[in-house]
């Protein structure tokens, strides 16, 4: 709820307003607001000349790293039909990673981590598989049929 002013009349409308006010009078001795504009010469190629900027490129990334991801997916999907070699060279190559990234010249430590992460969970019973199936092979040859 809004309250009248004092000396307000809410009986009588409010005074028009005339025009639209006029510039504001120029100040002097005070900077604007933004700094002065440099005008930059032309050039006899027919562009000015621009600054050049400096850009600051992030770290490559672990080309190790990468790979020890790659293998650690490879291991989870298809690791059983190959007996585990995907999930072992991620684990070394995760290792070799890890090793690089450690001083941040090069990126990749979390993909490092993920490598390694997925080739240990999925070694040990890819291990367990190729050692059934090298002695379920070795001792269904040596045992002769009935």
């Amino acid at each position: 709820m809004t309250y009248p002013q004092p000396g307000h009349d809410a009986t009588r409308p409010h005074p028009a307003v005339s025009g639209v006010p006029g510039p504001y009078p120029p100040v002097s001795g005070l900077p604007g607001p933004y700094p002065p504009v440099s005008v930059v010469p032309y050039q006899p190629g027919g562009y000015p000349q621009v600054a050049q900027r400096i850009s600051v490129q992030p770290p490559l990334t672990s080309g190790m790293a990468t790979a020890s991801l790659v293998l650690g997916i490879l291991g989870v999907l298809g690791g059983w039909c190959l007996f585990g070699l995907p999930c072992i060279l991620a684990v070394i190559l995760g290792h070799v990673a890890l090793r690089e990234t450690r001083d941040g010249t090069r990126s990749g430590h979390g993909m490092a981590v993920a490598g390694l992460v997925l080739g240990y969970v999925f070694v040990g019973p890819m291990i367990a598989f190729t050692v059934m199936a090298f002695f379920g092979g070795v001792l269904g040859a040596a045992t002769p049929a009935p």
